[in-house]
């Protein structure tokens, strides 16, 4: 808003400056386009499904200077969240790129099936912005199986791991709720989670037809601080005892929405996807 402002006074400086002479001729003022934060060399082109496709890019300051510096530390809120979603919201990838000494982010990446994908680089930069999110669209050569069945119950079991999702009060777009998931791992056992990318569990989130993102995370309770918010509002997880989350939802539209539940159980990362009506 300050470089708009100032900008628009430099303009009617310039049209008081023109009335004010004796020439008859405008002066001609020309503004250059904003420069803003970007995705550059982005390496992933003619990528095949099914196999390890070899990812590198950078992210560019206003500047034109890549990023090299990024948040560290404990909890999830570090580095670069890439998150690649089908566009049906059929499949999910979630990778955090390891960075190069020069900003440079790097990665291997194997892509379940054919079809358009959207990319979100969620990215935490060590200054300026605490955290904002870049997009692009690729495409993935291969067969793209049919749509999925929307999962719409309250029951959704992956590779014999049962998650259950507790009844919960009508979801609202803006307003701050919480999801309760009972976990069992595939011997019938309250499941274990073993921290994946700084947290116990990851809550994905995106709309059906827009793709609008959110993300949210489940952390101990010694963790909670370094966990999710928007803003002054509060959306950390928490898993108190195995086989229990309490996941945030704080969606900013009304919609269906797909959760991707994912944790890691027994060294396997398992991702459970769920259906959620927003008001």
């Amino acid at each position: 808003m300050r470089k708009a402002a100032l900008a628009a006074l430099v303009v009617a400086a310039a049209v008081v400056a023109g009335g004010c002479g004796s020439s008859n001729s405008s002066p001609t003022i020309s503004i250059g386009a904003a420069k803003t934060y970007g995705i550059a060399d982005w390496s992933l082109k003619n990528v095949p499904a099914g196999r390890p496709a070899k990812l590198s890019f950078q992210i560019d300051q206003p500047s034109g200077e890549p990023i090299t510096a990024f948040k560290t530390g404990p909890g999830p809120h570090t580095g670069v969240h890439l998150i690649i979603v089908r566009d049906d919201l059929g499949a999910v990838v979630h990778r955090h790129p390891p960075v190069q000494s020069d900003g440079r982010l790097e990665d291997t990446i194997t892509f379940p099936s054919g079809g358009r994908y959207r990319v979100v680089v969620d990215v935490y930069p060590a200054t300026g912005p605490r955290n904002f999110q870049l997009f692009r669209w690729i495409t993935v050569n291969g067969r793209k199986p049919p749509p999925p069945t929307n999962p719409t119950g309250r029951v959704v079991v992956v590779d014999g791991n049962r998650f259950v999702m507790s009844p919960h009060p009508p979801l609202h777009a803006i307003q701050a709720a919480f999801l309760r998931f009972t976990v069992t791992d595939s011997n019938g056992k309250p499941a274990t989670f073993t921290p994946y990318y700084g947290a116990l569990a990851h809550a994905i989130f995106f709309r059906k037809g827009t793709l609008a993102y959110f993300h949210t995370h489940v952390c101990s309770p010694a963790a909670a601080t370094a966990c999710s918010t928007l803003g002054a509002t509060p959306v950390a997880g928490t898993s108190t005892q195995p086989g229990m989350l309490r996941v945030g939802v704080l969606l900013p539209q009304s919609g269906v929405w797909r959760l991707f539940l994912q944790c890691k159980i027994n060294g396997e990362v398992v991702t459970a996807p769920f259906t959620l009506v927003v008001r």
